[in-house]
């Protein structure tokens, strides 16, 4: 890549880490409506559904609309949309109003992340490390997350969430930067050239990957604060820590997953990371006391290692639809798992939490499964389609 186009990316993965600041900013807030408002397992699981229902649904719609047309405009307009539905969530007050504030946040998630992957792989012609650089930002605002969320709730309740749309709209500034300087290049590069065939059958089994990894990571994101608490002492403090190390882990685990790409390739460093996902996971239900961090660690570093991998496999299986390839590989991965967050928080009220958290265990094993049957898409059109330039026509 050229150094302006490292900028580039450079700057869209800070960009990246402001949006999905607001992804781990959700079940940072949920120990909060516990404290304030007594909600049980069932309400604020059904709040974390509300930031990634929405999203799930509408994230491969706004994929198809990138594929056809470019709306760069979208990404900092999204990134707005995010921060203010989480904004908003405090004031909000009654149960039905935050629901619709975090929803609208996912509606911004769910819009921001089909274009955005598209112009990365677009600036970077594909390249695997820069999808992970990008990949790894977002890691990082989820990290940061609960580093920002627990003391300022902390200090004013959630009548202090207004202050979270200060992120979103520092990122959108400098997103909106970006794209300035990269207008006139996307301008002069024409409407895309499509080459290489669609792989629709490995898509969908890369998909059902991406779907059952979420279902765990979100799963654990959503009460792995609570079960730590009871774990350990501490109170909301090791909550906020445990939420910390699993955000930060994922962050060290995607730029873990650009560098072993080239040691193994993708496919293989699919099927070693889901496998030696499930003993992590395991760790995190099993083992007492204070070395249940090492597990969250363990496991959030592990079913990140494919993160980025998923969005380029993706890419190079539908060389045709990279936009419609990078909402789902890459949005639906941060959300869809959100849908299955009731059925956790109803199994946690009706047996435990250490129950609930004992059927993710399953779904790394599912998705191990899954990564036997994909293969690596042909070199050729791996490297052709990473040419395609950001401005896109339908068939």
């Amino acid at each position: 890549m050229l150094e302006n186009d490292k900028r580039a990316v450079r700057l869209m993965a800070a960009g990246h880490a402001c949006v999905d600041l607001y992804q781990g900013a959700v079940p940072a807030v949920v120990p909060f409506l516990v404290l304030e408002r007594d909600y049980g397992y069932v309400a604020v699981s059904g709040i974390v559904m509300a930031a990634t229902l929405l999203s799930s649904v509408v994230q491969p719609l706004f994929g198809a609309l990138t594929d056809r047309h470019r709306l760069s405009w979208l990404i900092p307009v999204a990134m707005t949309t995010a921060g203010l539905g989480v904004a908003l969530a405090g004031p909000a007050g009654s149960y039905p109003l935050t629901w619709l504030a975090i929803a609208l946040s996912g509606l911004g998630v769910a819009a921001y992340h089909p274009e955005s992957a598209r112009l990365v792989r677009s600036v970077s012609r594909g390249d695997h490390l820069a999808m992970s650089w990008f990949s790894v930002g977002g890691n990082i605002g989820f990290a940061l997350a609960p580093a920002i969320v627990a003391p300022l709730l902390s200090a004013g309740g959630l009548g202090a969430t207004p202050w979270l749309l200060v992120p979103a709209l520092l990122g959108a500034a400098l997103t909106t930067a970006v794209l300035r300087s990269l207008a006139r290049p996307v301008a002069a590069a024409g409407p895309a050239v499509r080459s290489g065939r669609d792989d629709w059958p490995a898509f969908a089994r890369l998909t059902a990957i991406v779907v059952l990894r979420s279902i765990v990571y979100i799963g654990l994101s959503a009460f792995v604060g609570l079960w730590v608490q009871q774990r350990v002492a501490g109170g909301e403090t090791a909550g906020a820590v445990a939420l910390f190390v699993l955000f930060a882990g994922g962050a060290l685990g995607t730029l873990l997953g650009g560098r072993l790409v080239q040691v193994w390739g993708r496919v293989r460093t699919l099927r070693i990371a889901y496998a030696a996902s499930v003993p992590a996971v395991a760790g995190v239900v099993l083992v007492p006391g204070h070395a249940v961090y090492f597990f969250v660690a363990a496991s959030a570093i592990l079913l990140y290692v494919p993160f980025s991998l998923h969005v380029t496999l993706g890419q190079d299986y539908l060389p045709n639809r990279v936009g419609t390839a990078g909402g789902v590989t890459l949005g639906l991965a941060v959300s869809v798992g959100g849908v299955a967050a009731p059925a956790v928080g109803a199994i946690a009220e009706h047996a435990s939490l250490q129950v609930a958290l004992g059927v993710l265990i399953a779904f790394p094993v599912l998705a191990w499964v899954f990564a036997r049957s994909l293969s690596e898409p042909r070199s050729l059109e791996s490297r052709s389609a990473g040419h395609a330039p950001i401005a896109s026509t339908s068939d």
